[in-house]
């Protein structure tokens, strides 16, 4: 049975899941292992042997707790060198009278992967638009129609090359190789969006501890990515600065007490904490902590609304908003979406492709992005891929017999062949002697 590891390198934690497709094409989940991340910043690998620490940590883990010998992994990429633009390509082929084929289509998929990029920087996602056939535009899947002029608009997605080189790097001192690497907003919308969603138009905001990656698709295809450079730790430093307290205790603060929105905190209510060595305790104001959060989570929005402007595609994301990530867990964090955004906005769970399995804290929002990178092991990233996969598996080809069923057949039709001959030959005769 086909097992995947995911590997999510985060700026505040390192996260190794191991699952497998159960009989009835859920995600079991058999074991997960996690460490706190010191090496990453912003999604970019700043610190080698503190991020192999962490890699190694969470991957005992995950063995200790799944019974599984990890040597290959699906790894995440996120960061805000992460660039993507719109590309067209295409393709002349020999004749127009033959049906365009799969192999059309990945021919002028890999050429796209020849395409000049910015210095220092390489190709890890292309995704195919929408195609063009002879002239004919609009096209979703040309495979079957003839003609001899196929092109498309292809959305490329590129990532700078030392930050793609270090994550390697790390991945294989800790021990391991990576099978795919995957842009992370990509593997969250395996794990926490629906097709329907995908169809009617939906944007994904993952908020992670560093960035907050978008997503945006429509018509079921990819059509925008971008990354936001701040995330939950930008929050915490706030709260450390306007409170005036230990890093740790503002992060505590924010997670425990924490409200996106500072009307829905108690102007009278006040949270003590201890005081540095041989000093009275610290009191905080929740309404004070309620709005140095919603501050931040308003530039972030801010930020992301420009984002969603900028894509095009503001008016056609009938399936509004989904939110997910570790970022989502503050208090109102949802509402404040739908007042500053104007979009019907909702909790992304992992849970839309679960079964059962042996870790229940794997549902929480935090670890959307680990059970993408799993899901992307077993599920394309365009449903196009895995719908010509799933086609070429069930085309009826005539079997190929075992030598004796061949033989018997041959016999058999032999037998035919050779009475049919008599039977003439008789005719023929008796046909003569009457005449």
């Amino acid at each position: 049975m086909k097992i995947i590891v995911g590997l999510d390198i985060g700026t505040t934690k390192v996260c190794a899941i191991v699952g497998r497709k159960n009989e009835y094409g859920k995600l079991e989940v058999l074991g997960m292992g996690k460490a706190f991340s010191e090496g990453v910043v912003r999604g970019i690998v700043t610190n080698i042997d503190k991020t192999v620490i962490a890699i190694e940590k969470a991957i005992a883990e995950a063995e200790e707790k799944s019974g599984i010998d990890i040597k290959i992994v699906n790894v995440g990429i996120a960061g805000q060198h992460i660039k993507s633009a719109i590309h067209h390509g295409g393709i002349t082929r020999e004749s127009g009278e033959k049906e365009i084929t799969i192999e059309d289509l990945h021919r002028l998929t890999n050429d796209m992967y020849r395409i000049v990029t910015p210095p220092g920087s390489e190709i890890i996602h292309v995704m195919p638009q929408d195609y063009t056939v002879d002239y004919e535009e609009g096209i979703k899947d040309p495979v079957g129609m003839t003609g001899v002029r196929v092109e498309a608009d292809f959305h490329v997605i590129t990532a700078q090359t030392h930050a793609i080189n270090n994550i390697y790097k790390c991945v294989r001192r800790a021990g391991l190789e990576v099978e795919n690497l995957v842009l992370e907003p990509l593997a969250s919308s395996l794990a926490v969006l629906s097709e329907e969603e995908k169809e009617a138009g939906v944007c994904l905001i993952d908020i992670g501890g560093g960035t907050a990656d978008i997503a945006i698709f429509h018509d079921t295809i990819i059509r925008h990515t971008a990354v936001v450079p701040f995330g939950g730790n930008i929050i915490t430093a706030d709260i450390k600065h306007g409170c005036k307290v230990m890093e740790h205790q503002a992060e505590r603060l924010k997670t425990k007490f924490g409200k996106a929105i500072a009307e829905e905190a108690n102007i009278k209510e006040v949270i003590s904490i201890p005081g540095l060595r041989n000093r009275p305790p610290k009191e905080i104001s929740m309404h004070n902590l309620a709005r140095i959060i919603e501050a931040r989570m308003e530039e972030i929005i801010e930020f992301i609304h420009t984002e969603i402007i900028t894509s095009g595609f503001q008016d056609k994301l009938a399936g509004g908003i989904v939110i997910t990530g570790g970022g989502v867990q503050l208090q109102y964090a949802k509402q404040l979406f739908e007042y500053m955004s104007g979009f019907d906005t909702r909790i992304g769970y992992p849970n839309e492709h679960l079964g059962k399995g042996k870790v229940d804290t794997i549902k929480s929002p935090m670890y959307a992005t680990g059970v993408g990178l799993v899901l992307a092991g077993f599920k394309a990233l365009d449903y196009r891929e895995e719908y010509h996969k799933t086609s070429q598996k069930t085309t009826t080809y005539a079997p190929k017999l075992s030598s004796k069923k061949e033989k018997r057949g041959i016999d058999f039709f032999k037998r035919i062949i050779d009475k049919t001959k008599e039977l003439l030959i008789d005719d023929y005769n008796n046909k003569q002697r009457y005449h």
